[in-house]
């Protein structure tokens, strides 16, 4: 089994309506790199990548519009990053509603959460500690 860099063995593939606007909120919102789209003969993304991190832990979301055979899902999708005060900031700068502010949560996270206007909610995580999760 082949899998390319900057994806892991299962990759979120959000299908929204006005892909290319939502790719132009991933970068500007929560600081992904977009990394190129294919498009339908019409135009719209068949395809597109956004990478989040570098090197081993990279993670790529793909982004496809929306049409009748696939249609639009809200979802929530878990992102850390350095500093969540900052990632919350940012993407309610770029228009998300935040949902939970940041702060510090008993699982060793500084979290907090937004609501972009597709949908999709992002938990904005900022790991505290090198632990892993404590589960009971």
């Amino acid at each position: 089994m082949f899998v390319p860099a900057g994806f892991a063995t299962v990759a979120p593939y959000l299908v929204v309506r006005d892909a290319s606007a939502y790719i132009d909120f991933i970068v500007a919102g929560l600081g992904g790199t977009h990394v190129g789209s294919s498009r339908r003969p019409d135009g719209t993304v068949a395809n597109g990548q956004v990478r989040f991190g570098e090197g081993a832990q990279a993670a790529t979301v793909m982004v496809g519009e929306a049409w009748p055979d696939y249609t639009p899902g809200p979802t929530h999708l878990y992102l850390y990053v350095a500093d969540a005060d900052a990632a919350v900031a940012r993407a309610e700068a770029a228009r998300a509603e935040v949902v939970m502010r940041a702060a510090d949560r008993p699982y060793g996270d500084r979290q907090g959460g937004v609501r972009d206007r597709w949908g999709t909610t992002w938990w904005l995580s900022q790991r505290l500690t090198p632990e892993p999760y404590a589960f009971d």
